[in-house]
């Protein structure tokens, strides 16, 4: 039998950067979007800490790509070998790190040179949503836009009306962030992950400039950050100001009673599949799960019973949301916080139908539930850690950055 396989046609790089997230994430079995709850994750997660993926690691590749890429400008590296120059200096620059820092946060630290996704794919969208990358569009659109760049940024005999032409002719802007800190001398000889204080100002501002309302932005402003597994649980949140903790309320009620549908879901697989250690496995974390909804049941009540003010909340009008999935969403709600309630759930045939039937209209015939050779090829565990909306990189971020301002040396 012929593996299965993903493919694509690369058109648009946007498309295929959020295929690659998939990707990654189906290899990431704890992670995986099993119910297509992934839209609403994403909207909190972009509202909460902007410009992050779950694929990043450390926060100075937001420079590292743009100073790799001034560089070959400054080369002026035409368009069609930009790309294998682009690998080559990405390549040289993971063994560098590899050599200076332990492997944590070092990205392509297993597939070396074979790496199938650099870190100037993974932070391109980032650099944008920062304002470190001025250039508006995607990362092939760029690297076919070179030729005619550099052949406007050396016109000389431009008369004045031209002159004026080129200050609002987008092709002869910069493309990278003219305040951006000049990289470390010999750069990426010698280099590590750690920001210098200039460096660390530098992101700092660009957050606090253009997302300033943020929490990302609000941690920063602290320059304390406390280790929790989640953002809720941070001891700035009652200094947030109100519609920020109305939205991260929303992000927190959303993610520990929809962590019961991953979890009942896995149970169920488990059952199909009879194997008793999992079913074992599953029930003892289902009954975690449903003493922690009791015991916030009556704020959750609340909050469903006002569930129309969710759906228009800032962060999730961020992205359209189906009708089938808030269908979905606010029928799981009811079965977990009015009928039958959170503990007879894995008893409820309402509610295993109910999951049976949106895996079936998200995956149609490659339904666990319902296709016996799909769940056969399962391996125990499907999507089962709670939401945290990209806490574990945010948080990263903000200690590379406070770290930096704290103890960053001058750029040398």
């Amino acid at each position: 039998m012929t593996p299965s396989t993903f493919g694509w046609v690369d058109f648009v790089e946007e498309d295929r950067r959020k295929m690659l997230d998939v990707v990654h994430l189906f290899r990431e079995k704890d992670t995986r979007d099993e119910l297509g709850l992934g839209t609403i994750r994403d909207a909190f997660a972009d509202y909460l800490f902007p410009g992050t993926s779950t694929v990043q690691t450390r926060v100075r590749y937001m420079l590292f790509v743009p100073w790799m890429y001034q560089r070959l400008e400054q080369r002026t590296i035409p368009s069609d070998q930009i790309d294998q120059k682009a690998r080559d200096a990405e390549s040289w620059l993971i063994s560098v790190l590899l050599k200076n820092e332990a492997e944590d946060g070092v990205i392509g630290s297993e597939a070396g040179k074979g790496l199938k996704r650099l870190p100037s794919n993974i932070y391109w969208s980032g650099l944008g949503v920062w304002g470190i990358r001025v250039f508006e569009g995607s990362q092939d659109e760029y690297h076919r836009h070179l030729d005619s760049f550099y052949r406007l940024q050396s016109s000389t005999s431009l008369c004045a009306k031209e002159a004026d032409e080129e200050f609002h002719d987008a092709r002869r802007r910069p493309n990278w962030h003219p305040g951006l800190p000049k990289p470390p001398r010999g750069f990426p000889d010698n280099t590590s992950l750690a920001l210098t204080r200039e460096e660390a100002v530098y992101l700092r501002d660009r957050i606090l400039h253009l997302h300033g309302d943020t929490l990302l932005a609000a941690l920063l402003r602290k320059e304390k950050l406390f280790k929790t597994s989640f953002p809720w649980e941070h001891p700035i949140v009652p200094t947030l100001s109100a519609h920020m903790q109305t939205n991260l309320e929303h992000a927190r009620n959303f993610s520990e009673v929809m962590h019961g549908a991953s979890l009942l879901y896995n149970l169920l697989l488990s059952i199909k599949r009879q194997k008793e250690d999992w079913i074992a496995r599953y029930e003892k974390l289902f009954a975690d799960w449903s003493e922690k909804i009791e015991v916030r049941r009556e704020a959750l009540m609340g909050w469903y019973d006002n569930i129309d003010v969710f759906w228009h909340s800032t962060a999730v009008s961020m992205k359209p949301i189906g009708l089938p999935t808030r269908r979905f969403v606010e029928t799981w709600l009811d079965f977990a916080l009015v009928s039958p309630g959170a503990s007879r759930l894995p008893v409820c045939a309402p509610a295993a139908s109910a999951l049976c039937q949106r895996e079936v209209a998200l995956k149609r015939n490659r339904a666990r539930l319902e296709n016996p050779r799909a769940l056969e090829l399962w391996q125990g565990q499907s999507g089962i850690r709670q939401f945290n909306y990209r806490w574990p990189v945010a948080s990263t971020f903000c200690e590379d950055i406070l770290k930096g301002l704290r103890d960053g040396k001058a750029a040398a």
